[in-house]
């Protein structure tokens, strides 16, 4: 049964993810749902109560944030604060990729404006320049390798015309993936009080876009050469580096454990974020998470004992 909402002087809207909330069967009259409804919304799903999850082995102190998804088991066998609303900084660009996946051909074509190029010099950016003429599946590259907010930015602008409209895009995509404590309002993460997630919810964004095989191919290519039109009609070429030190050979994973690639994220407000995919010795596709580092070292510190501690539980 697909679950409709309403509101006055707005038009019905079919969930992407519908399911049964009114045929919920209970048992000997106590509010106990069985398996009928919350089986089937949450079948694919990791779920918890929240409870942190070996914070007592690890240097977990060094996050504020952080969890360990088996994606075969569909259990979190690591949590910290899974459920606190943190700033996400640059890993807000999967759900923007995630979005753009959905809504674009990768051969469209997209003509970067003003407004996307103009970044704080501080700014993460892909040197893009106003009038460039781009393939989306090139923006896509500098968006999750290069990390480029004027990407995030000329994205958001092709596809719903300005920031605050793709943000209400954004909000309205979480919580059909199931998102109860984000809020986004803008598709880079540049700090702003009223942009925020949390590390389950991020687990919810990732989830959904490692669905689709462009993506998992972006985020795991270590670099790349792109070649584009600039406002004279003359060819630009670049090369755009991934920001995941697994991939650059900067950081070790331990034994057992193979990554495929993921996306980080750092901003003042937020710290050393990291979303990582990757595959444990049983070669179960596993998601990790740390949000809030206290600096870049001990992100990874904390990524690997979570991943030699917690990736092959089950």
């Amino acid at each position: 049964m697909s679950l409709f909402l309403c509101s006055c002087g707005s038009s019905t809207k079919e969930l992407a993810q519908p399911y049964d909330v009114f045929g919920t069967q209970f048992s000997s009259g106590q509010n106990s749902a069985t398996d009928t409804t919350s089986t089937y919304f949450a079948k694919n799903l990791c779920v918890t109560d929240g409870t942190d999850i070996g914070t007592d082995t690890t240097n977990s102190e060094v996050a504020d944030g952080a969890g360990v998804f088996n994606l075969a088991t569909n259990t979190v066998t690591y949590s910290k604060n899974i459920y606190k609303k943190l700033y996400p900084a640059s890993t807000t660009k999967i759900l923007t990729a995630y979005i753009a996946l959905q809504k674009c051909d990768l051969n469209e074509m997209v003509t970067i404006s003003e407004n996307a190029v103009n970044q704080t010099t501080d700014s993460s950016i892909c040197n893009l320049k106003a009038g460039d003429v781009i393939s989306m599946r090139d923006l896509l590259y500098g968006l999750l390798l290069r990390s480029g907010n004027d990407a995030a930015i000329a994205i958001a602008e092709h596809i719903s015309g300005d920031i605050d409209q793709f943000a209400a895009l954004m909000n309205e995509e979480a919580k059909e993936l199931g998102a109860t404590n984000s809020n986004f309002v803008n598709p880079n993460g540049l700090p702003d009080v009223n942009h925020y997630t949390s590390v389950y919810d991020m687990y919810l964004f990732f989830q959904a876009a490692l669905s689709n095989e462009t993506f998992v191919d972006i985020i795991s290519t270590k670099s790349i050469d792109v070649s584009y039109s600039n406002a004279s009609g003359e060819t630009t070429t670049q090369t755009w580096n991934n920001t995941n030190q697994y991939l650059l050979g900067k950081q070790t994973a331990p034994d057992g454990i193979t990554v495929v690639g993921g996306k980080t994220g750092t901003t003042g407000d937020a710290g050393y974020c990291l979303v990582l995919y990757s595959y444990n010795q049983k070669n179960e596709p596993i998601i990790s998470i740390v949000f809030k580092a206290d600096c870049k070292s001990n992100l990874y510190l904390l990524m690997n004992q979570m991943l030699s501690g917690y990736a092959n539980e089950s």
